[in-house]
Parts: C-alpha cells; structure tokens; sequence
C-alpha cells in the first residue's frame, strides 16, 4: 500500500504479524530484508508513504526470493510515481 506524501523523502512502515511468522527471528529476518531494499530504492520512489503488509507463506521464501518480489513491487511503485506526476 502507497500514498504521495508532501515531503522529499519517502517513509516506510511495516506490518510483520506473529500470525504470518510465530518467531521473532522470523519476523525480524523479514523486517531487515524489506528495510534493506528500501533503503536501497529510496531514490527511486521519493515522496511516497509505502506500507509493506506481511502475508502467511513468506517466511517459507529465501531471501533472493524476498529481494526478487520487492525488486517488482518497487518497479510497479516508480511506474506509478511517474505516471501521477505528470
């Protein structure tokens, strides 16, 4: 989920349920890959509140796994940003 935001900068805000991952560890190694490439695509989607929602299944998934599917969420992301500012 996204929303523009007035500022120069985008903010991140995530959802990591006990329910989608019963141990913390879990729901941390998660927390830090979704983090990670964020950071990494901060350019790439400025001004943006983008709020990453956790579903069941994806402690399952390796950690290319989880970069590839957030490589495409911030690929859908830009193409969105570019296209409502102009």
């Amino acid at each position: 989920m996204a929303c523009a935001n007035q500022l120069d900068y985008p903010r991140l805000g995530m959802v990591v349920s006990s329910r989608v991952a019963r141990r913390a560890v879990a729901r941390n190694r998660i927390k830090r890959l979704v983090r990670e490439s964020f950071r990494l695509q901060q350019a790439r989607i400025k001004g943006w509140d983008i709020v990453v929602i956790a579903r069941p299944g994806v402690v399952k998934r390796t950690n290319q796994e989880l970069a590839a599917s957030l490589e495409e969420h911030w690929k859908k992301l830009e193409q969105c940003a570019r296209s409502s500012s102009t």
